[in-house]
């Protein structure tokens, strides 16, 4: 594949996976914009209406729109050839690398974190009661983690390309 194309293409994987990745944390942000506790009887019975509505809400795109996000801008630094640069934090593509670190970190957060809480809230894998309460809580706070991480990565990034002369 040419690198012209191939460049291209990871641009645009990088753009669109960032737009539902990023766009799924605000809208989760829109929709609950504050903790609501879920009471035991939310989880007791799997076909209960919230459980339902969290089940229906849940899906996986996003969580694999991150990795989408995170293997094409690797792919497009190491095409360029300056993604050992930007991981060390060198010269101008300082901002750069803050914005990848970042980015490293939130996806880090959603595999790491996020994920293995809310498959407990969500009853895929079987936990006490009391330990899937507990989870929804730190699911909502891991997720707000995310989306207050997303707008210092998407100002860095855009400094790597637009603002060198902010950090020059």
């Amino acid at each position: 594949m040419d690198g012209t194309l191939l460049e291209i293409l990871a641009r645009w994987a990088h753009l669109l996976g960032a737009l539902v990745w990023i766009g799924h944390n605000y809208a989760t942000a829109v929709n609950r914009p504050r903790y609501a506790p879920l009471d035991p009887t939310d989880l007791a019975d799997p076909d209960s209406p919230r459980q339902q509505a969290l089940l229906a809400r849940e899906h996986g795109t996003f969580r694999y729109a991150s990795l989408v996000v995170l293997g094409s801008g690797l792919l497009i630094l190491w095409h360029r050839g300056w993604l050992l640069d930007a991981l060390t934090l060198r010269g101008s593509l300082a901002p750069l690398g803050v914005g990848m670190w970042l980015g490293m970190l939130m996806v880090a957060n959603l595999w790491l974190v996020l994920w293995p809480n809310q498959k407990r809230v969500l009853g895929f894998v079987r936990a006490p009661l009391d330990a899937r309460l507990r989870a929804s809580r730190i699911t909502f706070l891991s997720a707000r983690v995310n989306t207050l991480l997303s707008i210092p990565v998407v100002f860095f990034m855009a400094a790597g390309v637009h603002g060198l002369s902010l950090f020059g």
